[in-house]
This record gives structure tokens, sequence and C-alpha cells, in this order.
């Protein structure tokens, strides 16, 4: 039985990631040995979208109110990579990780899988 899903962000600076994950984002987690730290993730969802081009994943956050949530990671000097756009079915935006890389986060319009 499926009871979980993992997910792996590739990182060219893996630690300040790590720790940006942790100490800003505030996800708990657990050493799994020499440093390779694996954080418990917020209740998730999985969608299949189509496409014309090739199959790929994505991986963003989710949050209830992306406004008073980007505030508060702003607060905490969290540079906002990309400004929240309208996209229909919710609010998107992402935040830039210590390595560079932008990290989406949404607010959803959808009704929440997690609510079933």
């Amino acid at each position: 039985m499926i009871n979980g899903a993992h997910v792996i962000v590739y990182s060219r600076d893996a630690d300040a990631d790590r720790a940006f994950i942790r100490d800003v984002l505030g996800f708990a987690g657990v050493d799994a040995g020499q440093g390779w730290l694996i954080f418990k993730l917020p209740p998730a969802e999985l969608a299949a979208h189509p496409t014309d081009g090739p199959p790929r994943y994505e991986f963003s956050l989710m949050c209830d109110d992306i406004e008073a949530t980007l505030a508060g990671l702003v607060a905490r000097d969290v540079v906002i990579a990309k400004p929240v756009s309208d996209e229909g079915w919710g609010l998107l935006a992402a935040i830039r990780l210590p390595s560079g890389a932008d990290l989406p986060i949404y607010e959803p319009r959808h009704p929440l899988a997690r609510s079933v």
C-alpha cells in the first residue's frame, strides 16, 4: 500500500537549501545520516495534467493566503523570485532558495484533496 510521497530537490548547494528548508520554512525532519536531512511535508496532492511537450514533473508548496505567506517569508529575508500571478486555478509565485533555484508556491482555488 502506498503511504506517502518522497520529493527530491536536486541542488547546487544542498547544505544551504537544507538549512533554509529547516530554519526558514520551518519543516521538521530527520537526519538520515551524514547530514542528509529528510523533511516531513505538509499534506500533499497529486494531479495529472495533459501536455503537448515531453512528460515532466513539478513540485510546488501550497498555502491558504499567498500574500500573507509571502509577507512572512520576506520578513525572514526570503527573496521573492516571481511575483504573484493569477493563473485562474490559483495565485502563483516563487521564492528563491539559497542555491539560486526557484521554488513555486501557490494559493489554490480548486477544492483541496486533503478534505476528502
